[in-house]
């Protein structure tokens, strides 16, 4: 994941074009996939124009304790490692 730049927000969005195995999934797919395998939640950036605008990139929030984000960061480690994206 390709963190974007992010000042006085609390979210991140990040780009997932660079994961060849996720690619080929729109935004909202990719967060059902980060939901279901990973156990973390984020949303499409697409969501935020009104005809949808694909551009591989979903936002986290990080209004969070600290430990349920390195808790988070782990599960996106292990789930982003896997090879097969399921």
């Amino acid at each position: 994941l390709d963190l974007l730049p992010s000042e006085g927000s609390y979210f991140q969005c990040v780009s997932y074009g660079g994961l060849a195995a996720h690619r080929a999934r729109s935004e909202a797919e990719f967060c059902r996939w980060l939901t279901t395998e990973a156990g973390v939640a984020a949303i499409p950036l697409s969501a935020f124009y009104d005809a949808g605008f694909e551009q591989r990139v979903v936002r986290f929030c990080f209004a969070k304790r600290e430990s349920t984000l390195d808790a988070a960061l782990q599960r996106l480690r292990t789930a982003l490692s896997a090879r097969s994206p399921g």
